[in-house]
């Protein structure tokens, strides 16, 4: 098997610059196959493996939520603790937009817009998180307190 080269993505540049130690997973990409797929050719619990969701508030300002694999959001409770009428996912045209990245490979480091983040806050319960390095099939761990540490997100419980 060829050795795995890992990408140079904005997100590994703001890991990089920033000093968190960070491990690298590759795995077969399946389109639509979400945090069940990567969870599976990992071998890692799906509750472990955050996905990185593009959101906008009614006025179109965008925003990014961190939330387990397992569970989906509620916009209506996101909404509710963030102060704005609604919340709705983007369409994947309109995230690629805001984030830089492809539905699929998106990260929540380096984006193309400066959005603010919003962690659903079991997630730090975890001792290692799987997230998306900003490329399809590329996945990184780290502990959340890194994620924290470079991120700085809102802490909120929207999960269900």
């Amino acid at each position: 098997m060829a050795k795995f080269k890992s990408p140079v993505t904005a997100a590994v540049r703001v890991l990089r610059q920033a000093g968190v130690s960070y491990g690298e997973h590759p795995y077969q990409y399946e389109e639509k196959g979400g945090t069940a797929v990567s969870a599976r050719e990992l071998g890692v619990d799906e509750s472990c493996v955050i996905k990185t969701l593009i959101m906008e508030d009614e006025a179109k300002s965008p925003l990014v939520v961190l939330m387990h694999g397992d569970l989906q959001v509620s916009t209506k409770e996101l909404a509710r603790v963030i102060g704005v009428k609604s919340v709705a996912p983007c369409t994947p045209d309109t995230a690629n937009r805001h984030s830089g990245y492809m539905v699929g490979g998106t990260s929540p480091f380096g984006t193309r817009k400066q959005m603010p983040v919003y962690l659903e806050e079991s997630i730090l319960e975890l001792p290692l998180i799987y997230i998306n390095g900003g490329s399809r099939g590329f996945l990184v761990s780290m502990p959340p307190s890194e994620l924290v540490r470079v991120l700085q997100p809102v802490l909120v419980k929207v999960g269900i």
